[in-house]
């Protein structure tokens, strides 16, 4: 739906501030006060937005209600909602299909032809191309932890570098994936072409990713070490992923993509024995049943923005954001500070990248920042404080996995080893000031 110049009305924002407090409230009493494992992720995010958006229709009276559903339906119904709805699904039967076996495979190759005292270096280089082709940094972390755990054991390196390496090589490839729901919300929120996005971030991540490996064996190379992982693996199940990764950067259409992917996966999957015939379905149905709540939130979001533009809310905080961010540069930190502040209060970065979509795509146009800049912003301030919030699932999935393995780790344990998170900051900031933006042709 094309916003229409409205006269500001910073309470129309009440809902996003609904959502936050009852979000974040909430997530810190589960979390700290009553000590429930996860506190943060058994609150049903569905059913706050929908108390968010209770508030947003019963605001601006002026407006029937009648009316309110034809503005929710328009907001919803918009063609880059639609498209990323349609990629969330496709994109959760390719994990589905491809399942886990594929990235360990990966993992313990590697492991198993380079020298021990690398092993670190390798368990980020393994974390950055798993996450890239799987597409999620918790499916990641999730998967590698245990095998960060047996090198430690293995190798005597200390356990908190090991996993903070798997948490950084996990967020490389959330923010660079194309078929991370973030790539796919940032680039359908603010209608640009995947291949566009990543070459965008591509040139922010990979400098911060050298930066860290070389501080990962600056730190690492000075141990004395020992020990072998060796492990089975299956190199043939990585070519789905290859794939992938190959037709996304070609600039083929993420649709025939994904389909390539899901079909030849399916192939290898049932060639390999790694997965049987009568599985095969059932897994595909799994995979996209667990993007039914992002899937929501988009919905939800999309409704909620909608009314919150009608009702003059995005013209009262866009009139606020230019008052203390001015110019081009200023319009990008900008970005990626809501963005940011998004995610600190969700503690989910798809989501905060969904309800900031709307926001930074009428930012992108007061401040002249092109679509792809602005999606790639987006994902990677999103990445960032996503990386290093203690409360976040990626590293409470962390902890919980090490906890499994029969260690223990704290998350300030790890957050100061967290080297790609603040490297990518660093990296962000110096090609929004120094770098001036390419010119597309």
């Amino acid at each position: 739906m094309k916003s229409n110049p409205k006269t500001s009305n910073p309470i129309a924002l009440l809902p996003i501030g609904i959502f936050i407090v009852l979000y974040l409230g909430l997530g810190i009493l589960f979390e700290y006060v009553l000590k429930i494992e996860m506190g943060f992720y058994n609150i049903p995010i569905v059913v706050v937005f929908l108390a968010a958006l209770f508030v947003a229709c019963v605001q601006n009276q002026e407006l029937g209600f009648d009316d309110k559903l034809t503005v929710m339906g328009q907001g919803v119904g918009d063609k880059n909602i639609i498209t990323m709805l349609i990629i969330f699904l496709e994109a959760g039967i390719f994990v589905g299909v491809v399942g886990r076996s594929s990235a360990q495979s990966v993992a313990y190759f590697m492991l198993s032809i380079i020298p021990s005292q690398f092993a670190v270096a390798v368990l980020f280089v393994v974390a950055c191309f798993v996450s890239t082709a799987m597409g999620t940094s918790v499916g990641t972390i999730t998967l590698l932890t245990p095998i960060a755990f047996s090198v430690s054991q293995a190798s005597g390196f200390g356990l908190p570098i090991c996993v903070a390496s798997v948490m950084g090589g996990a967020m490389f490839g959330d923010n660079l994936s194309f078929i991370s729901d973030t790539t796919i919300a940032a680039c359908n929120g603010q209608g640009c072409a995947m291949k566009d996005k990543f070459r965008e971030n591509f040139a922010i991540a990979l400098p911060a990713a050298i930066a860290t490996l070389v501080l990962i064996l600056a730190v690492t190379l000075r141990g004395d070490v020992s020990g072998t992982i060796d492990e089975e693996y299956k190199l043939i199940q990585i070519v789905p992923y290859i794939l992938v990764l190959i037709g996304g950067i070609a600039g083929v259409n993420v649709f025939v993509v994904l389909l390539v992917g899901i079909l030849s996966g399916s192939v290898i999957m049932l060639a390999t024995g790694a997965t049987a015939a009568t599985d095969l379905l059932a897994n595909m149905g799994a995979g996209a049943s667990g993007m039914f709540e992002t899937s929501m939130v988009a919905i939800l979001v999309s409704a909620i923005c909608a009314l919150i533009r009608e009702n003059g809310g995005f013209t009262a905080l866009l009139n606020g954001i230019k008052r203390v961010f001015h110019g081009k540069k200023g319009g990008q930190l900008g970005m990626g500070i809501l963005v940011g502040a998004m995610d600190i209060a969700t503690a989910n970065n798809t989501v905060a990248i969904v309800m900031a979509n709307p926001i930074a795509r009428e930012m992108a146009e007061n401040y002249d920042i092109s679509a792809r800049k602005t999606a790639s912003l987006l994902d990677t301030f999103s990445c960032v404080f996503q990386g290093i919030i203690p409360y976040g699932a990626q590293m409470l999935v962390a902890i919980s996995q090490v906890a499994i393995m029969g260690g223990a780790i704290s998350a300030f344990e790890i957050i100061p080893l967290l080297f790609y998170p603040f490297l990518l900051l660093v990296s962000s900031l110096v090609f929004i000031f120094l770098i001036p933006e390419r010119k597309k042709k």
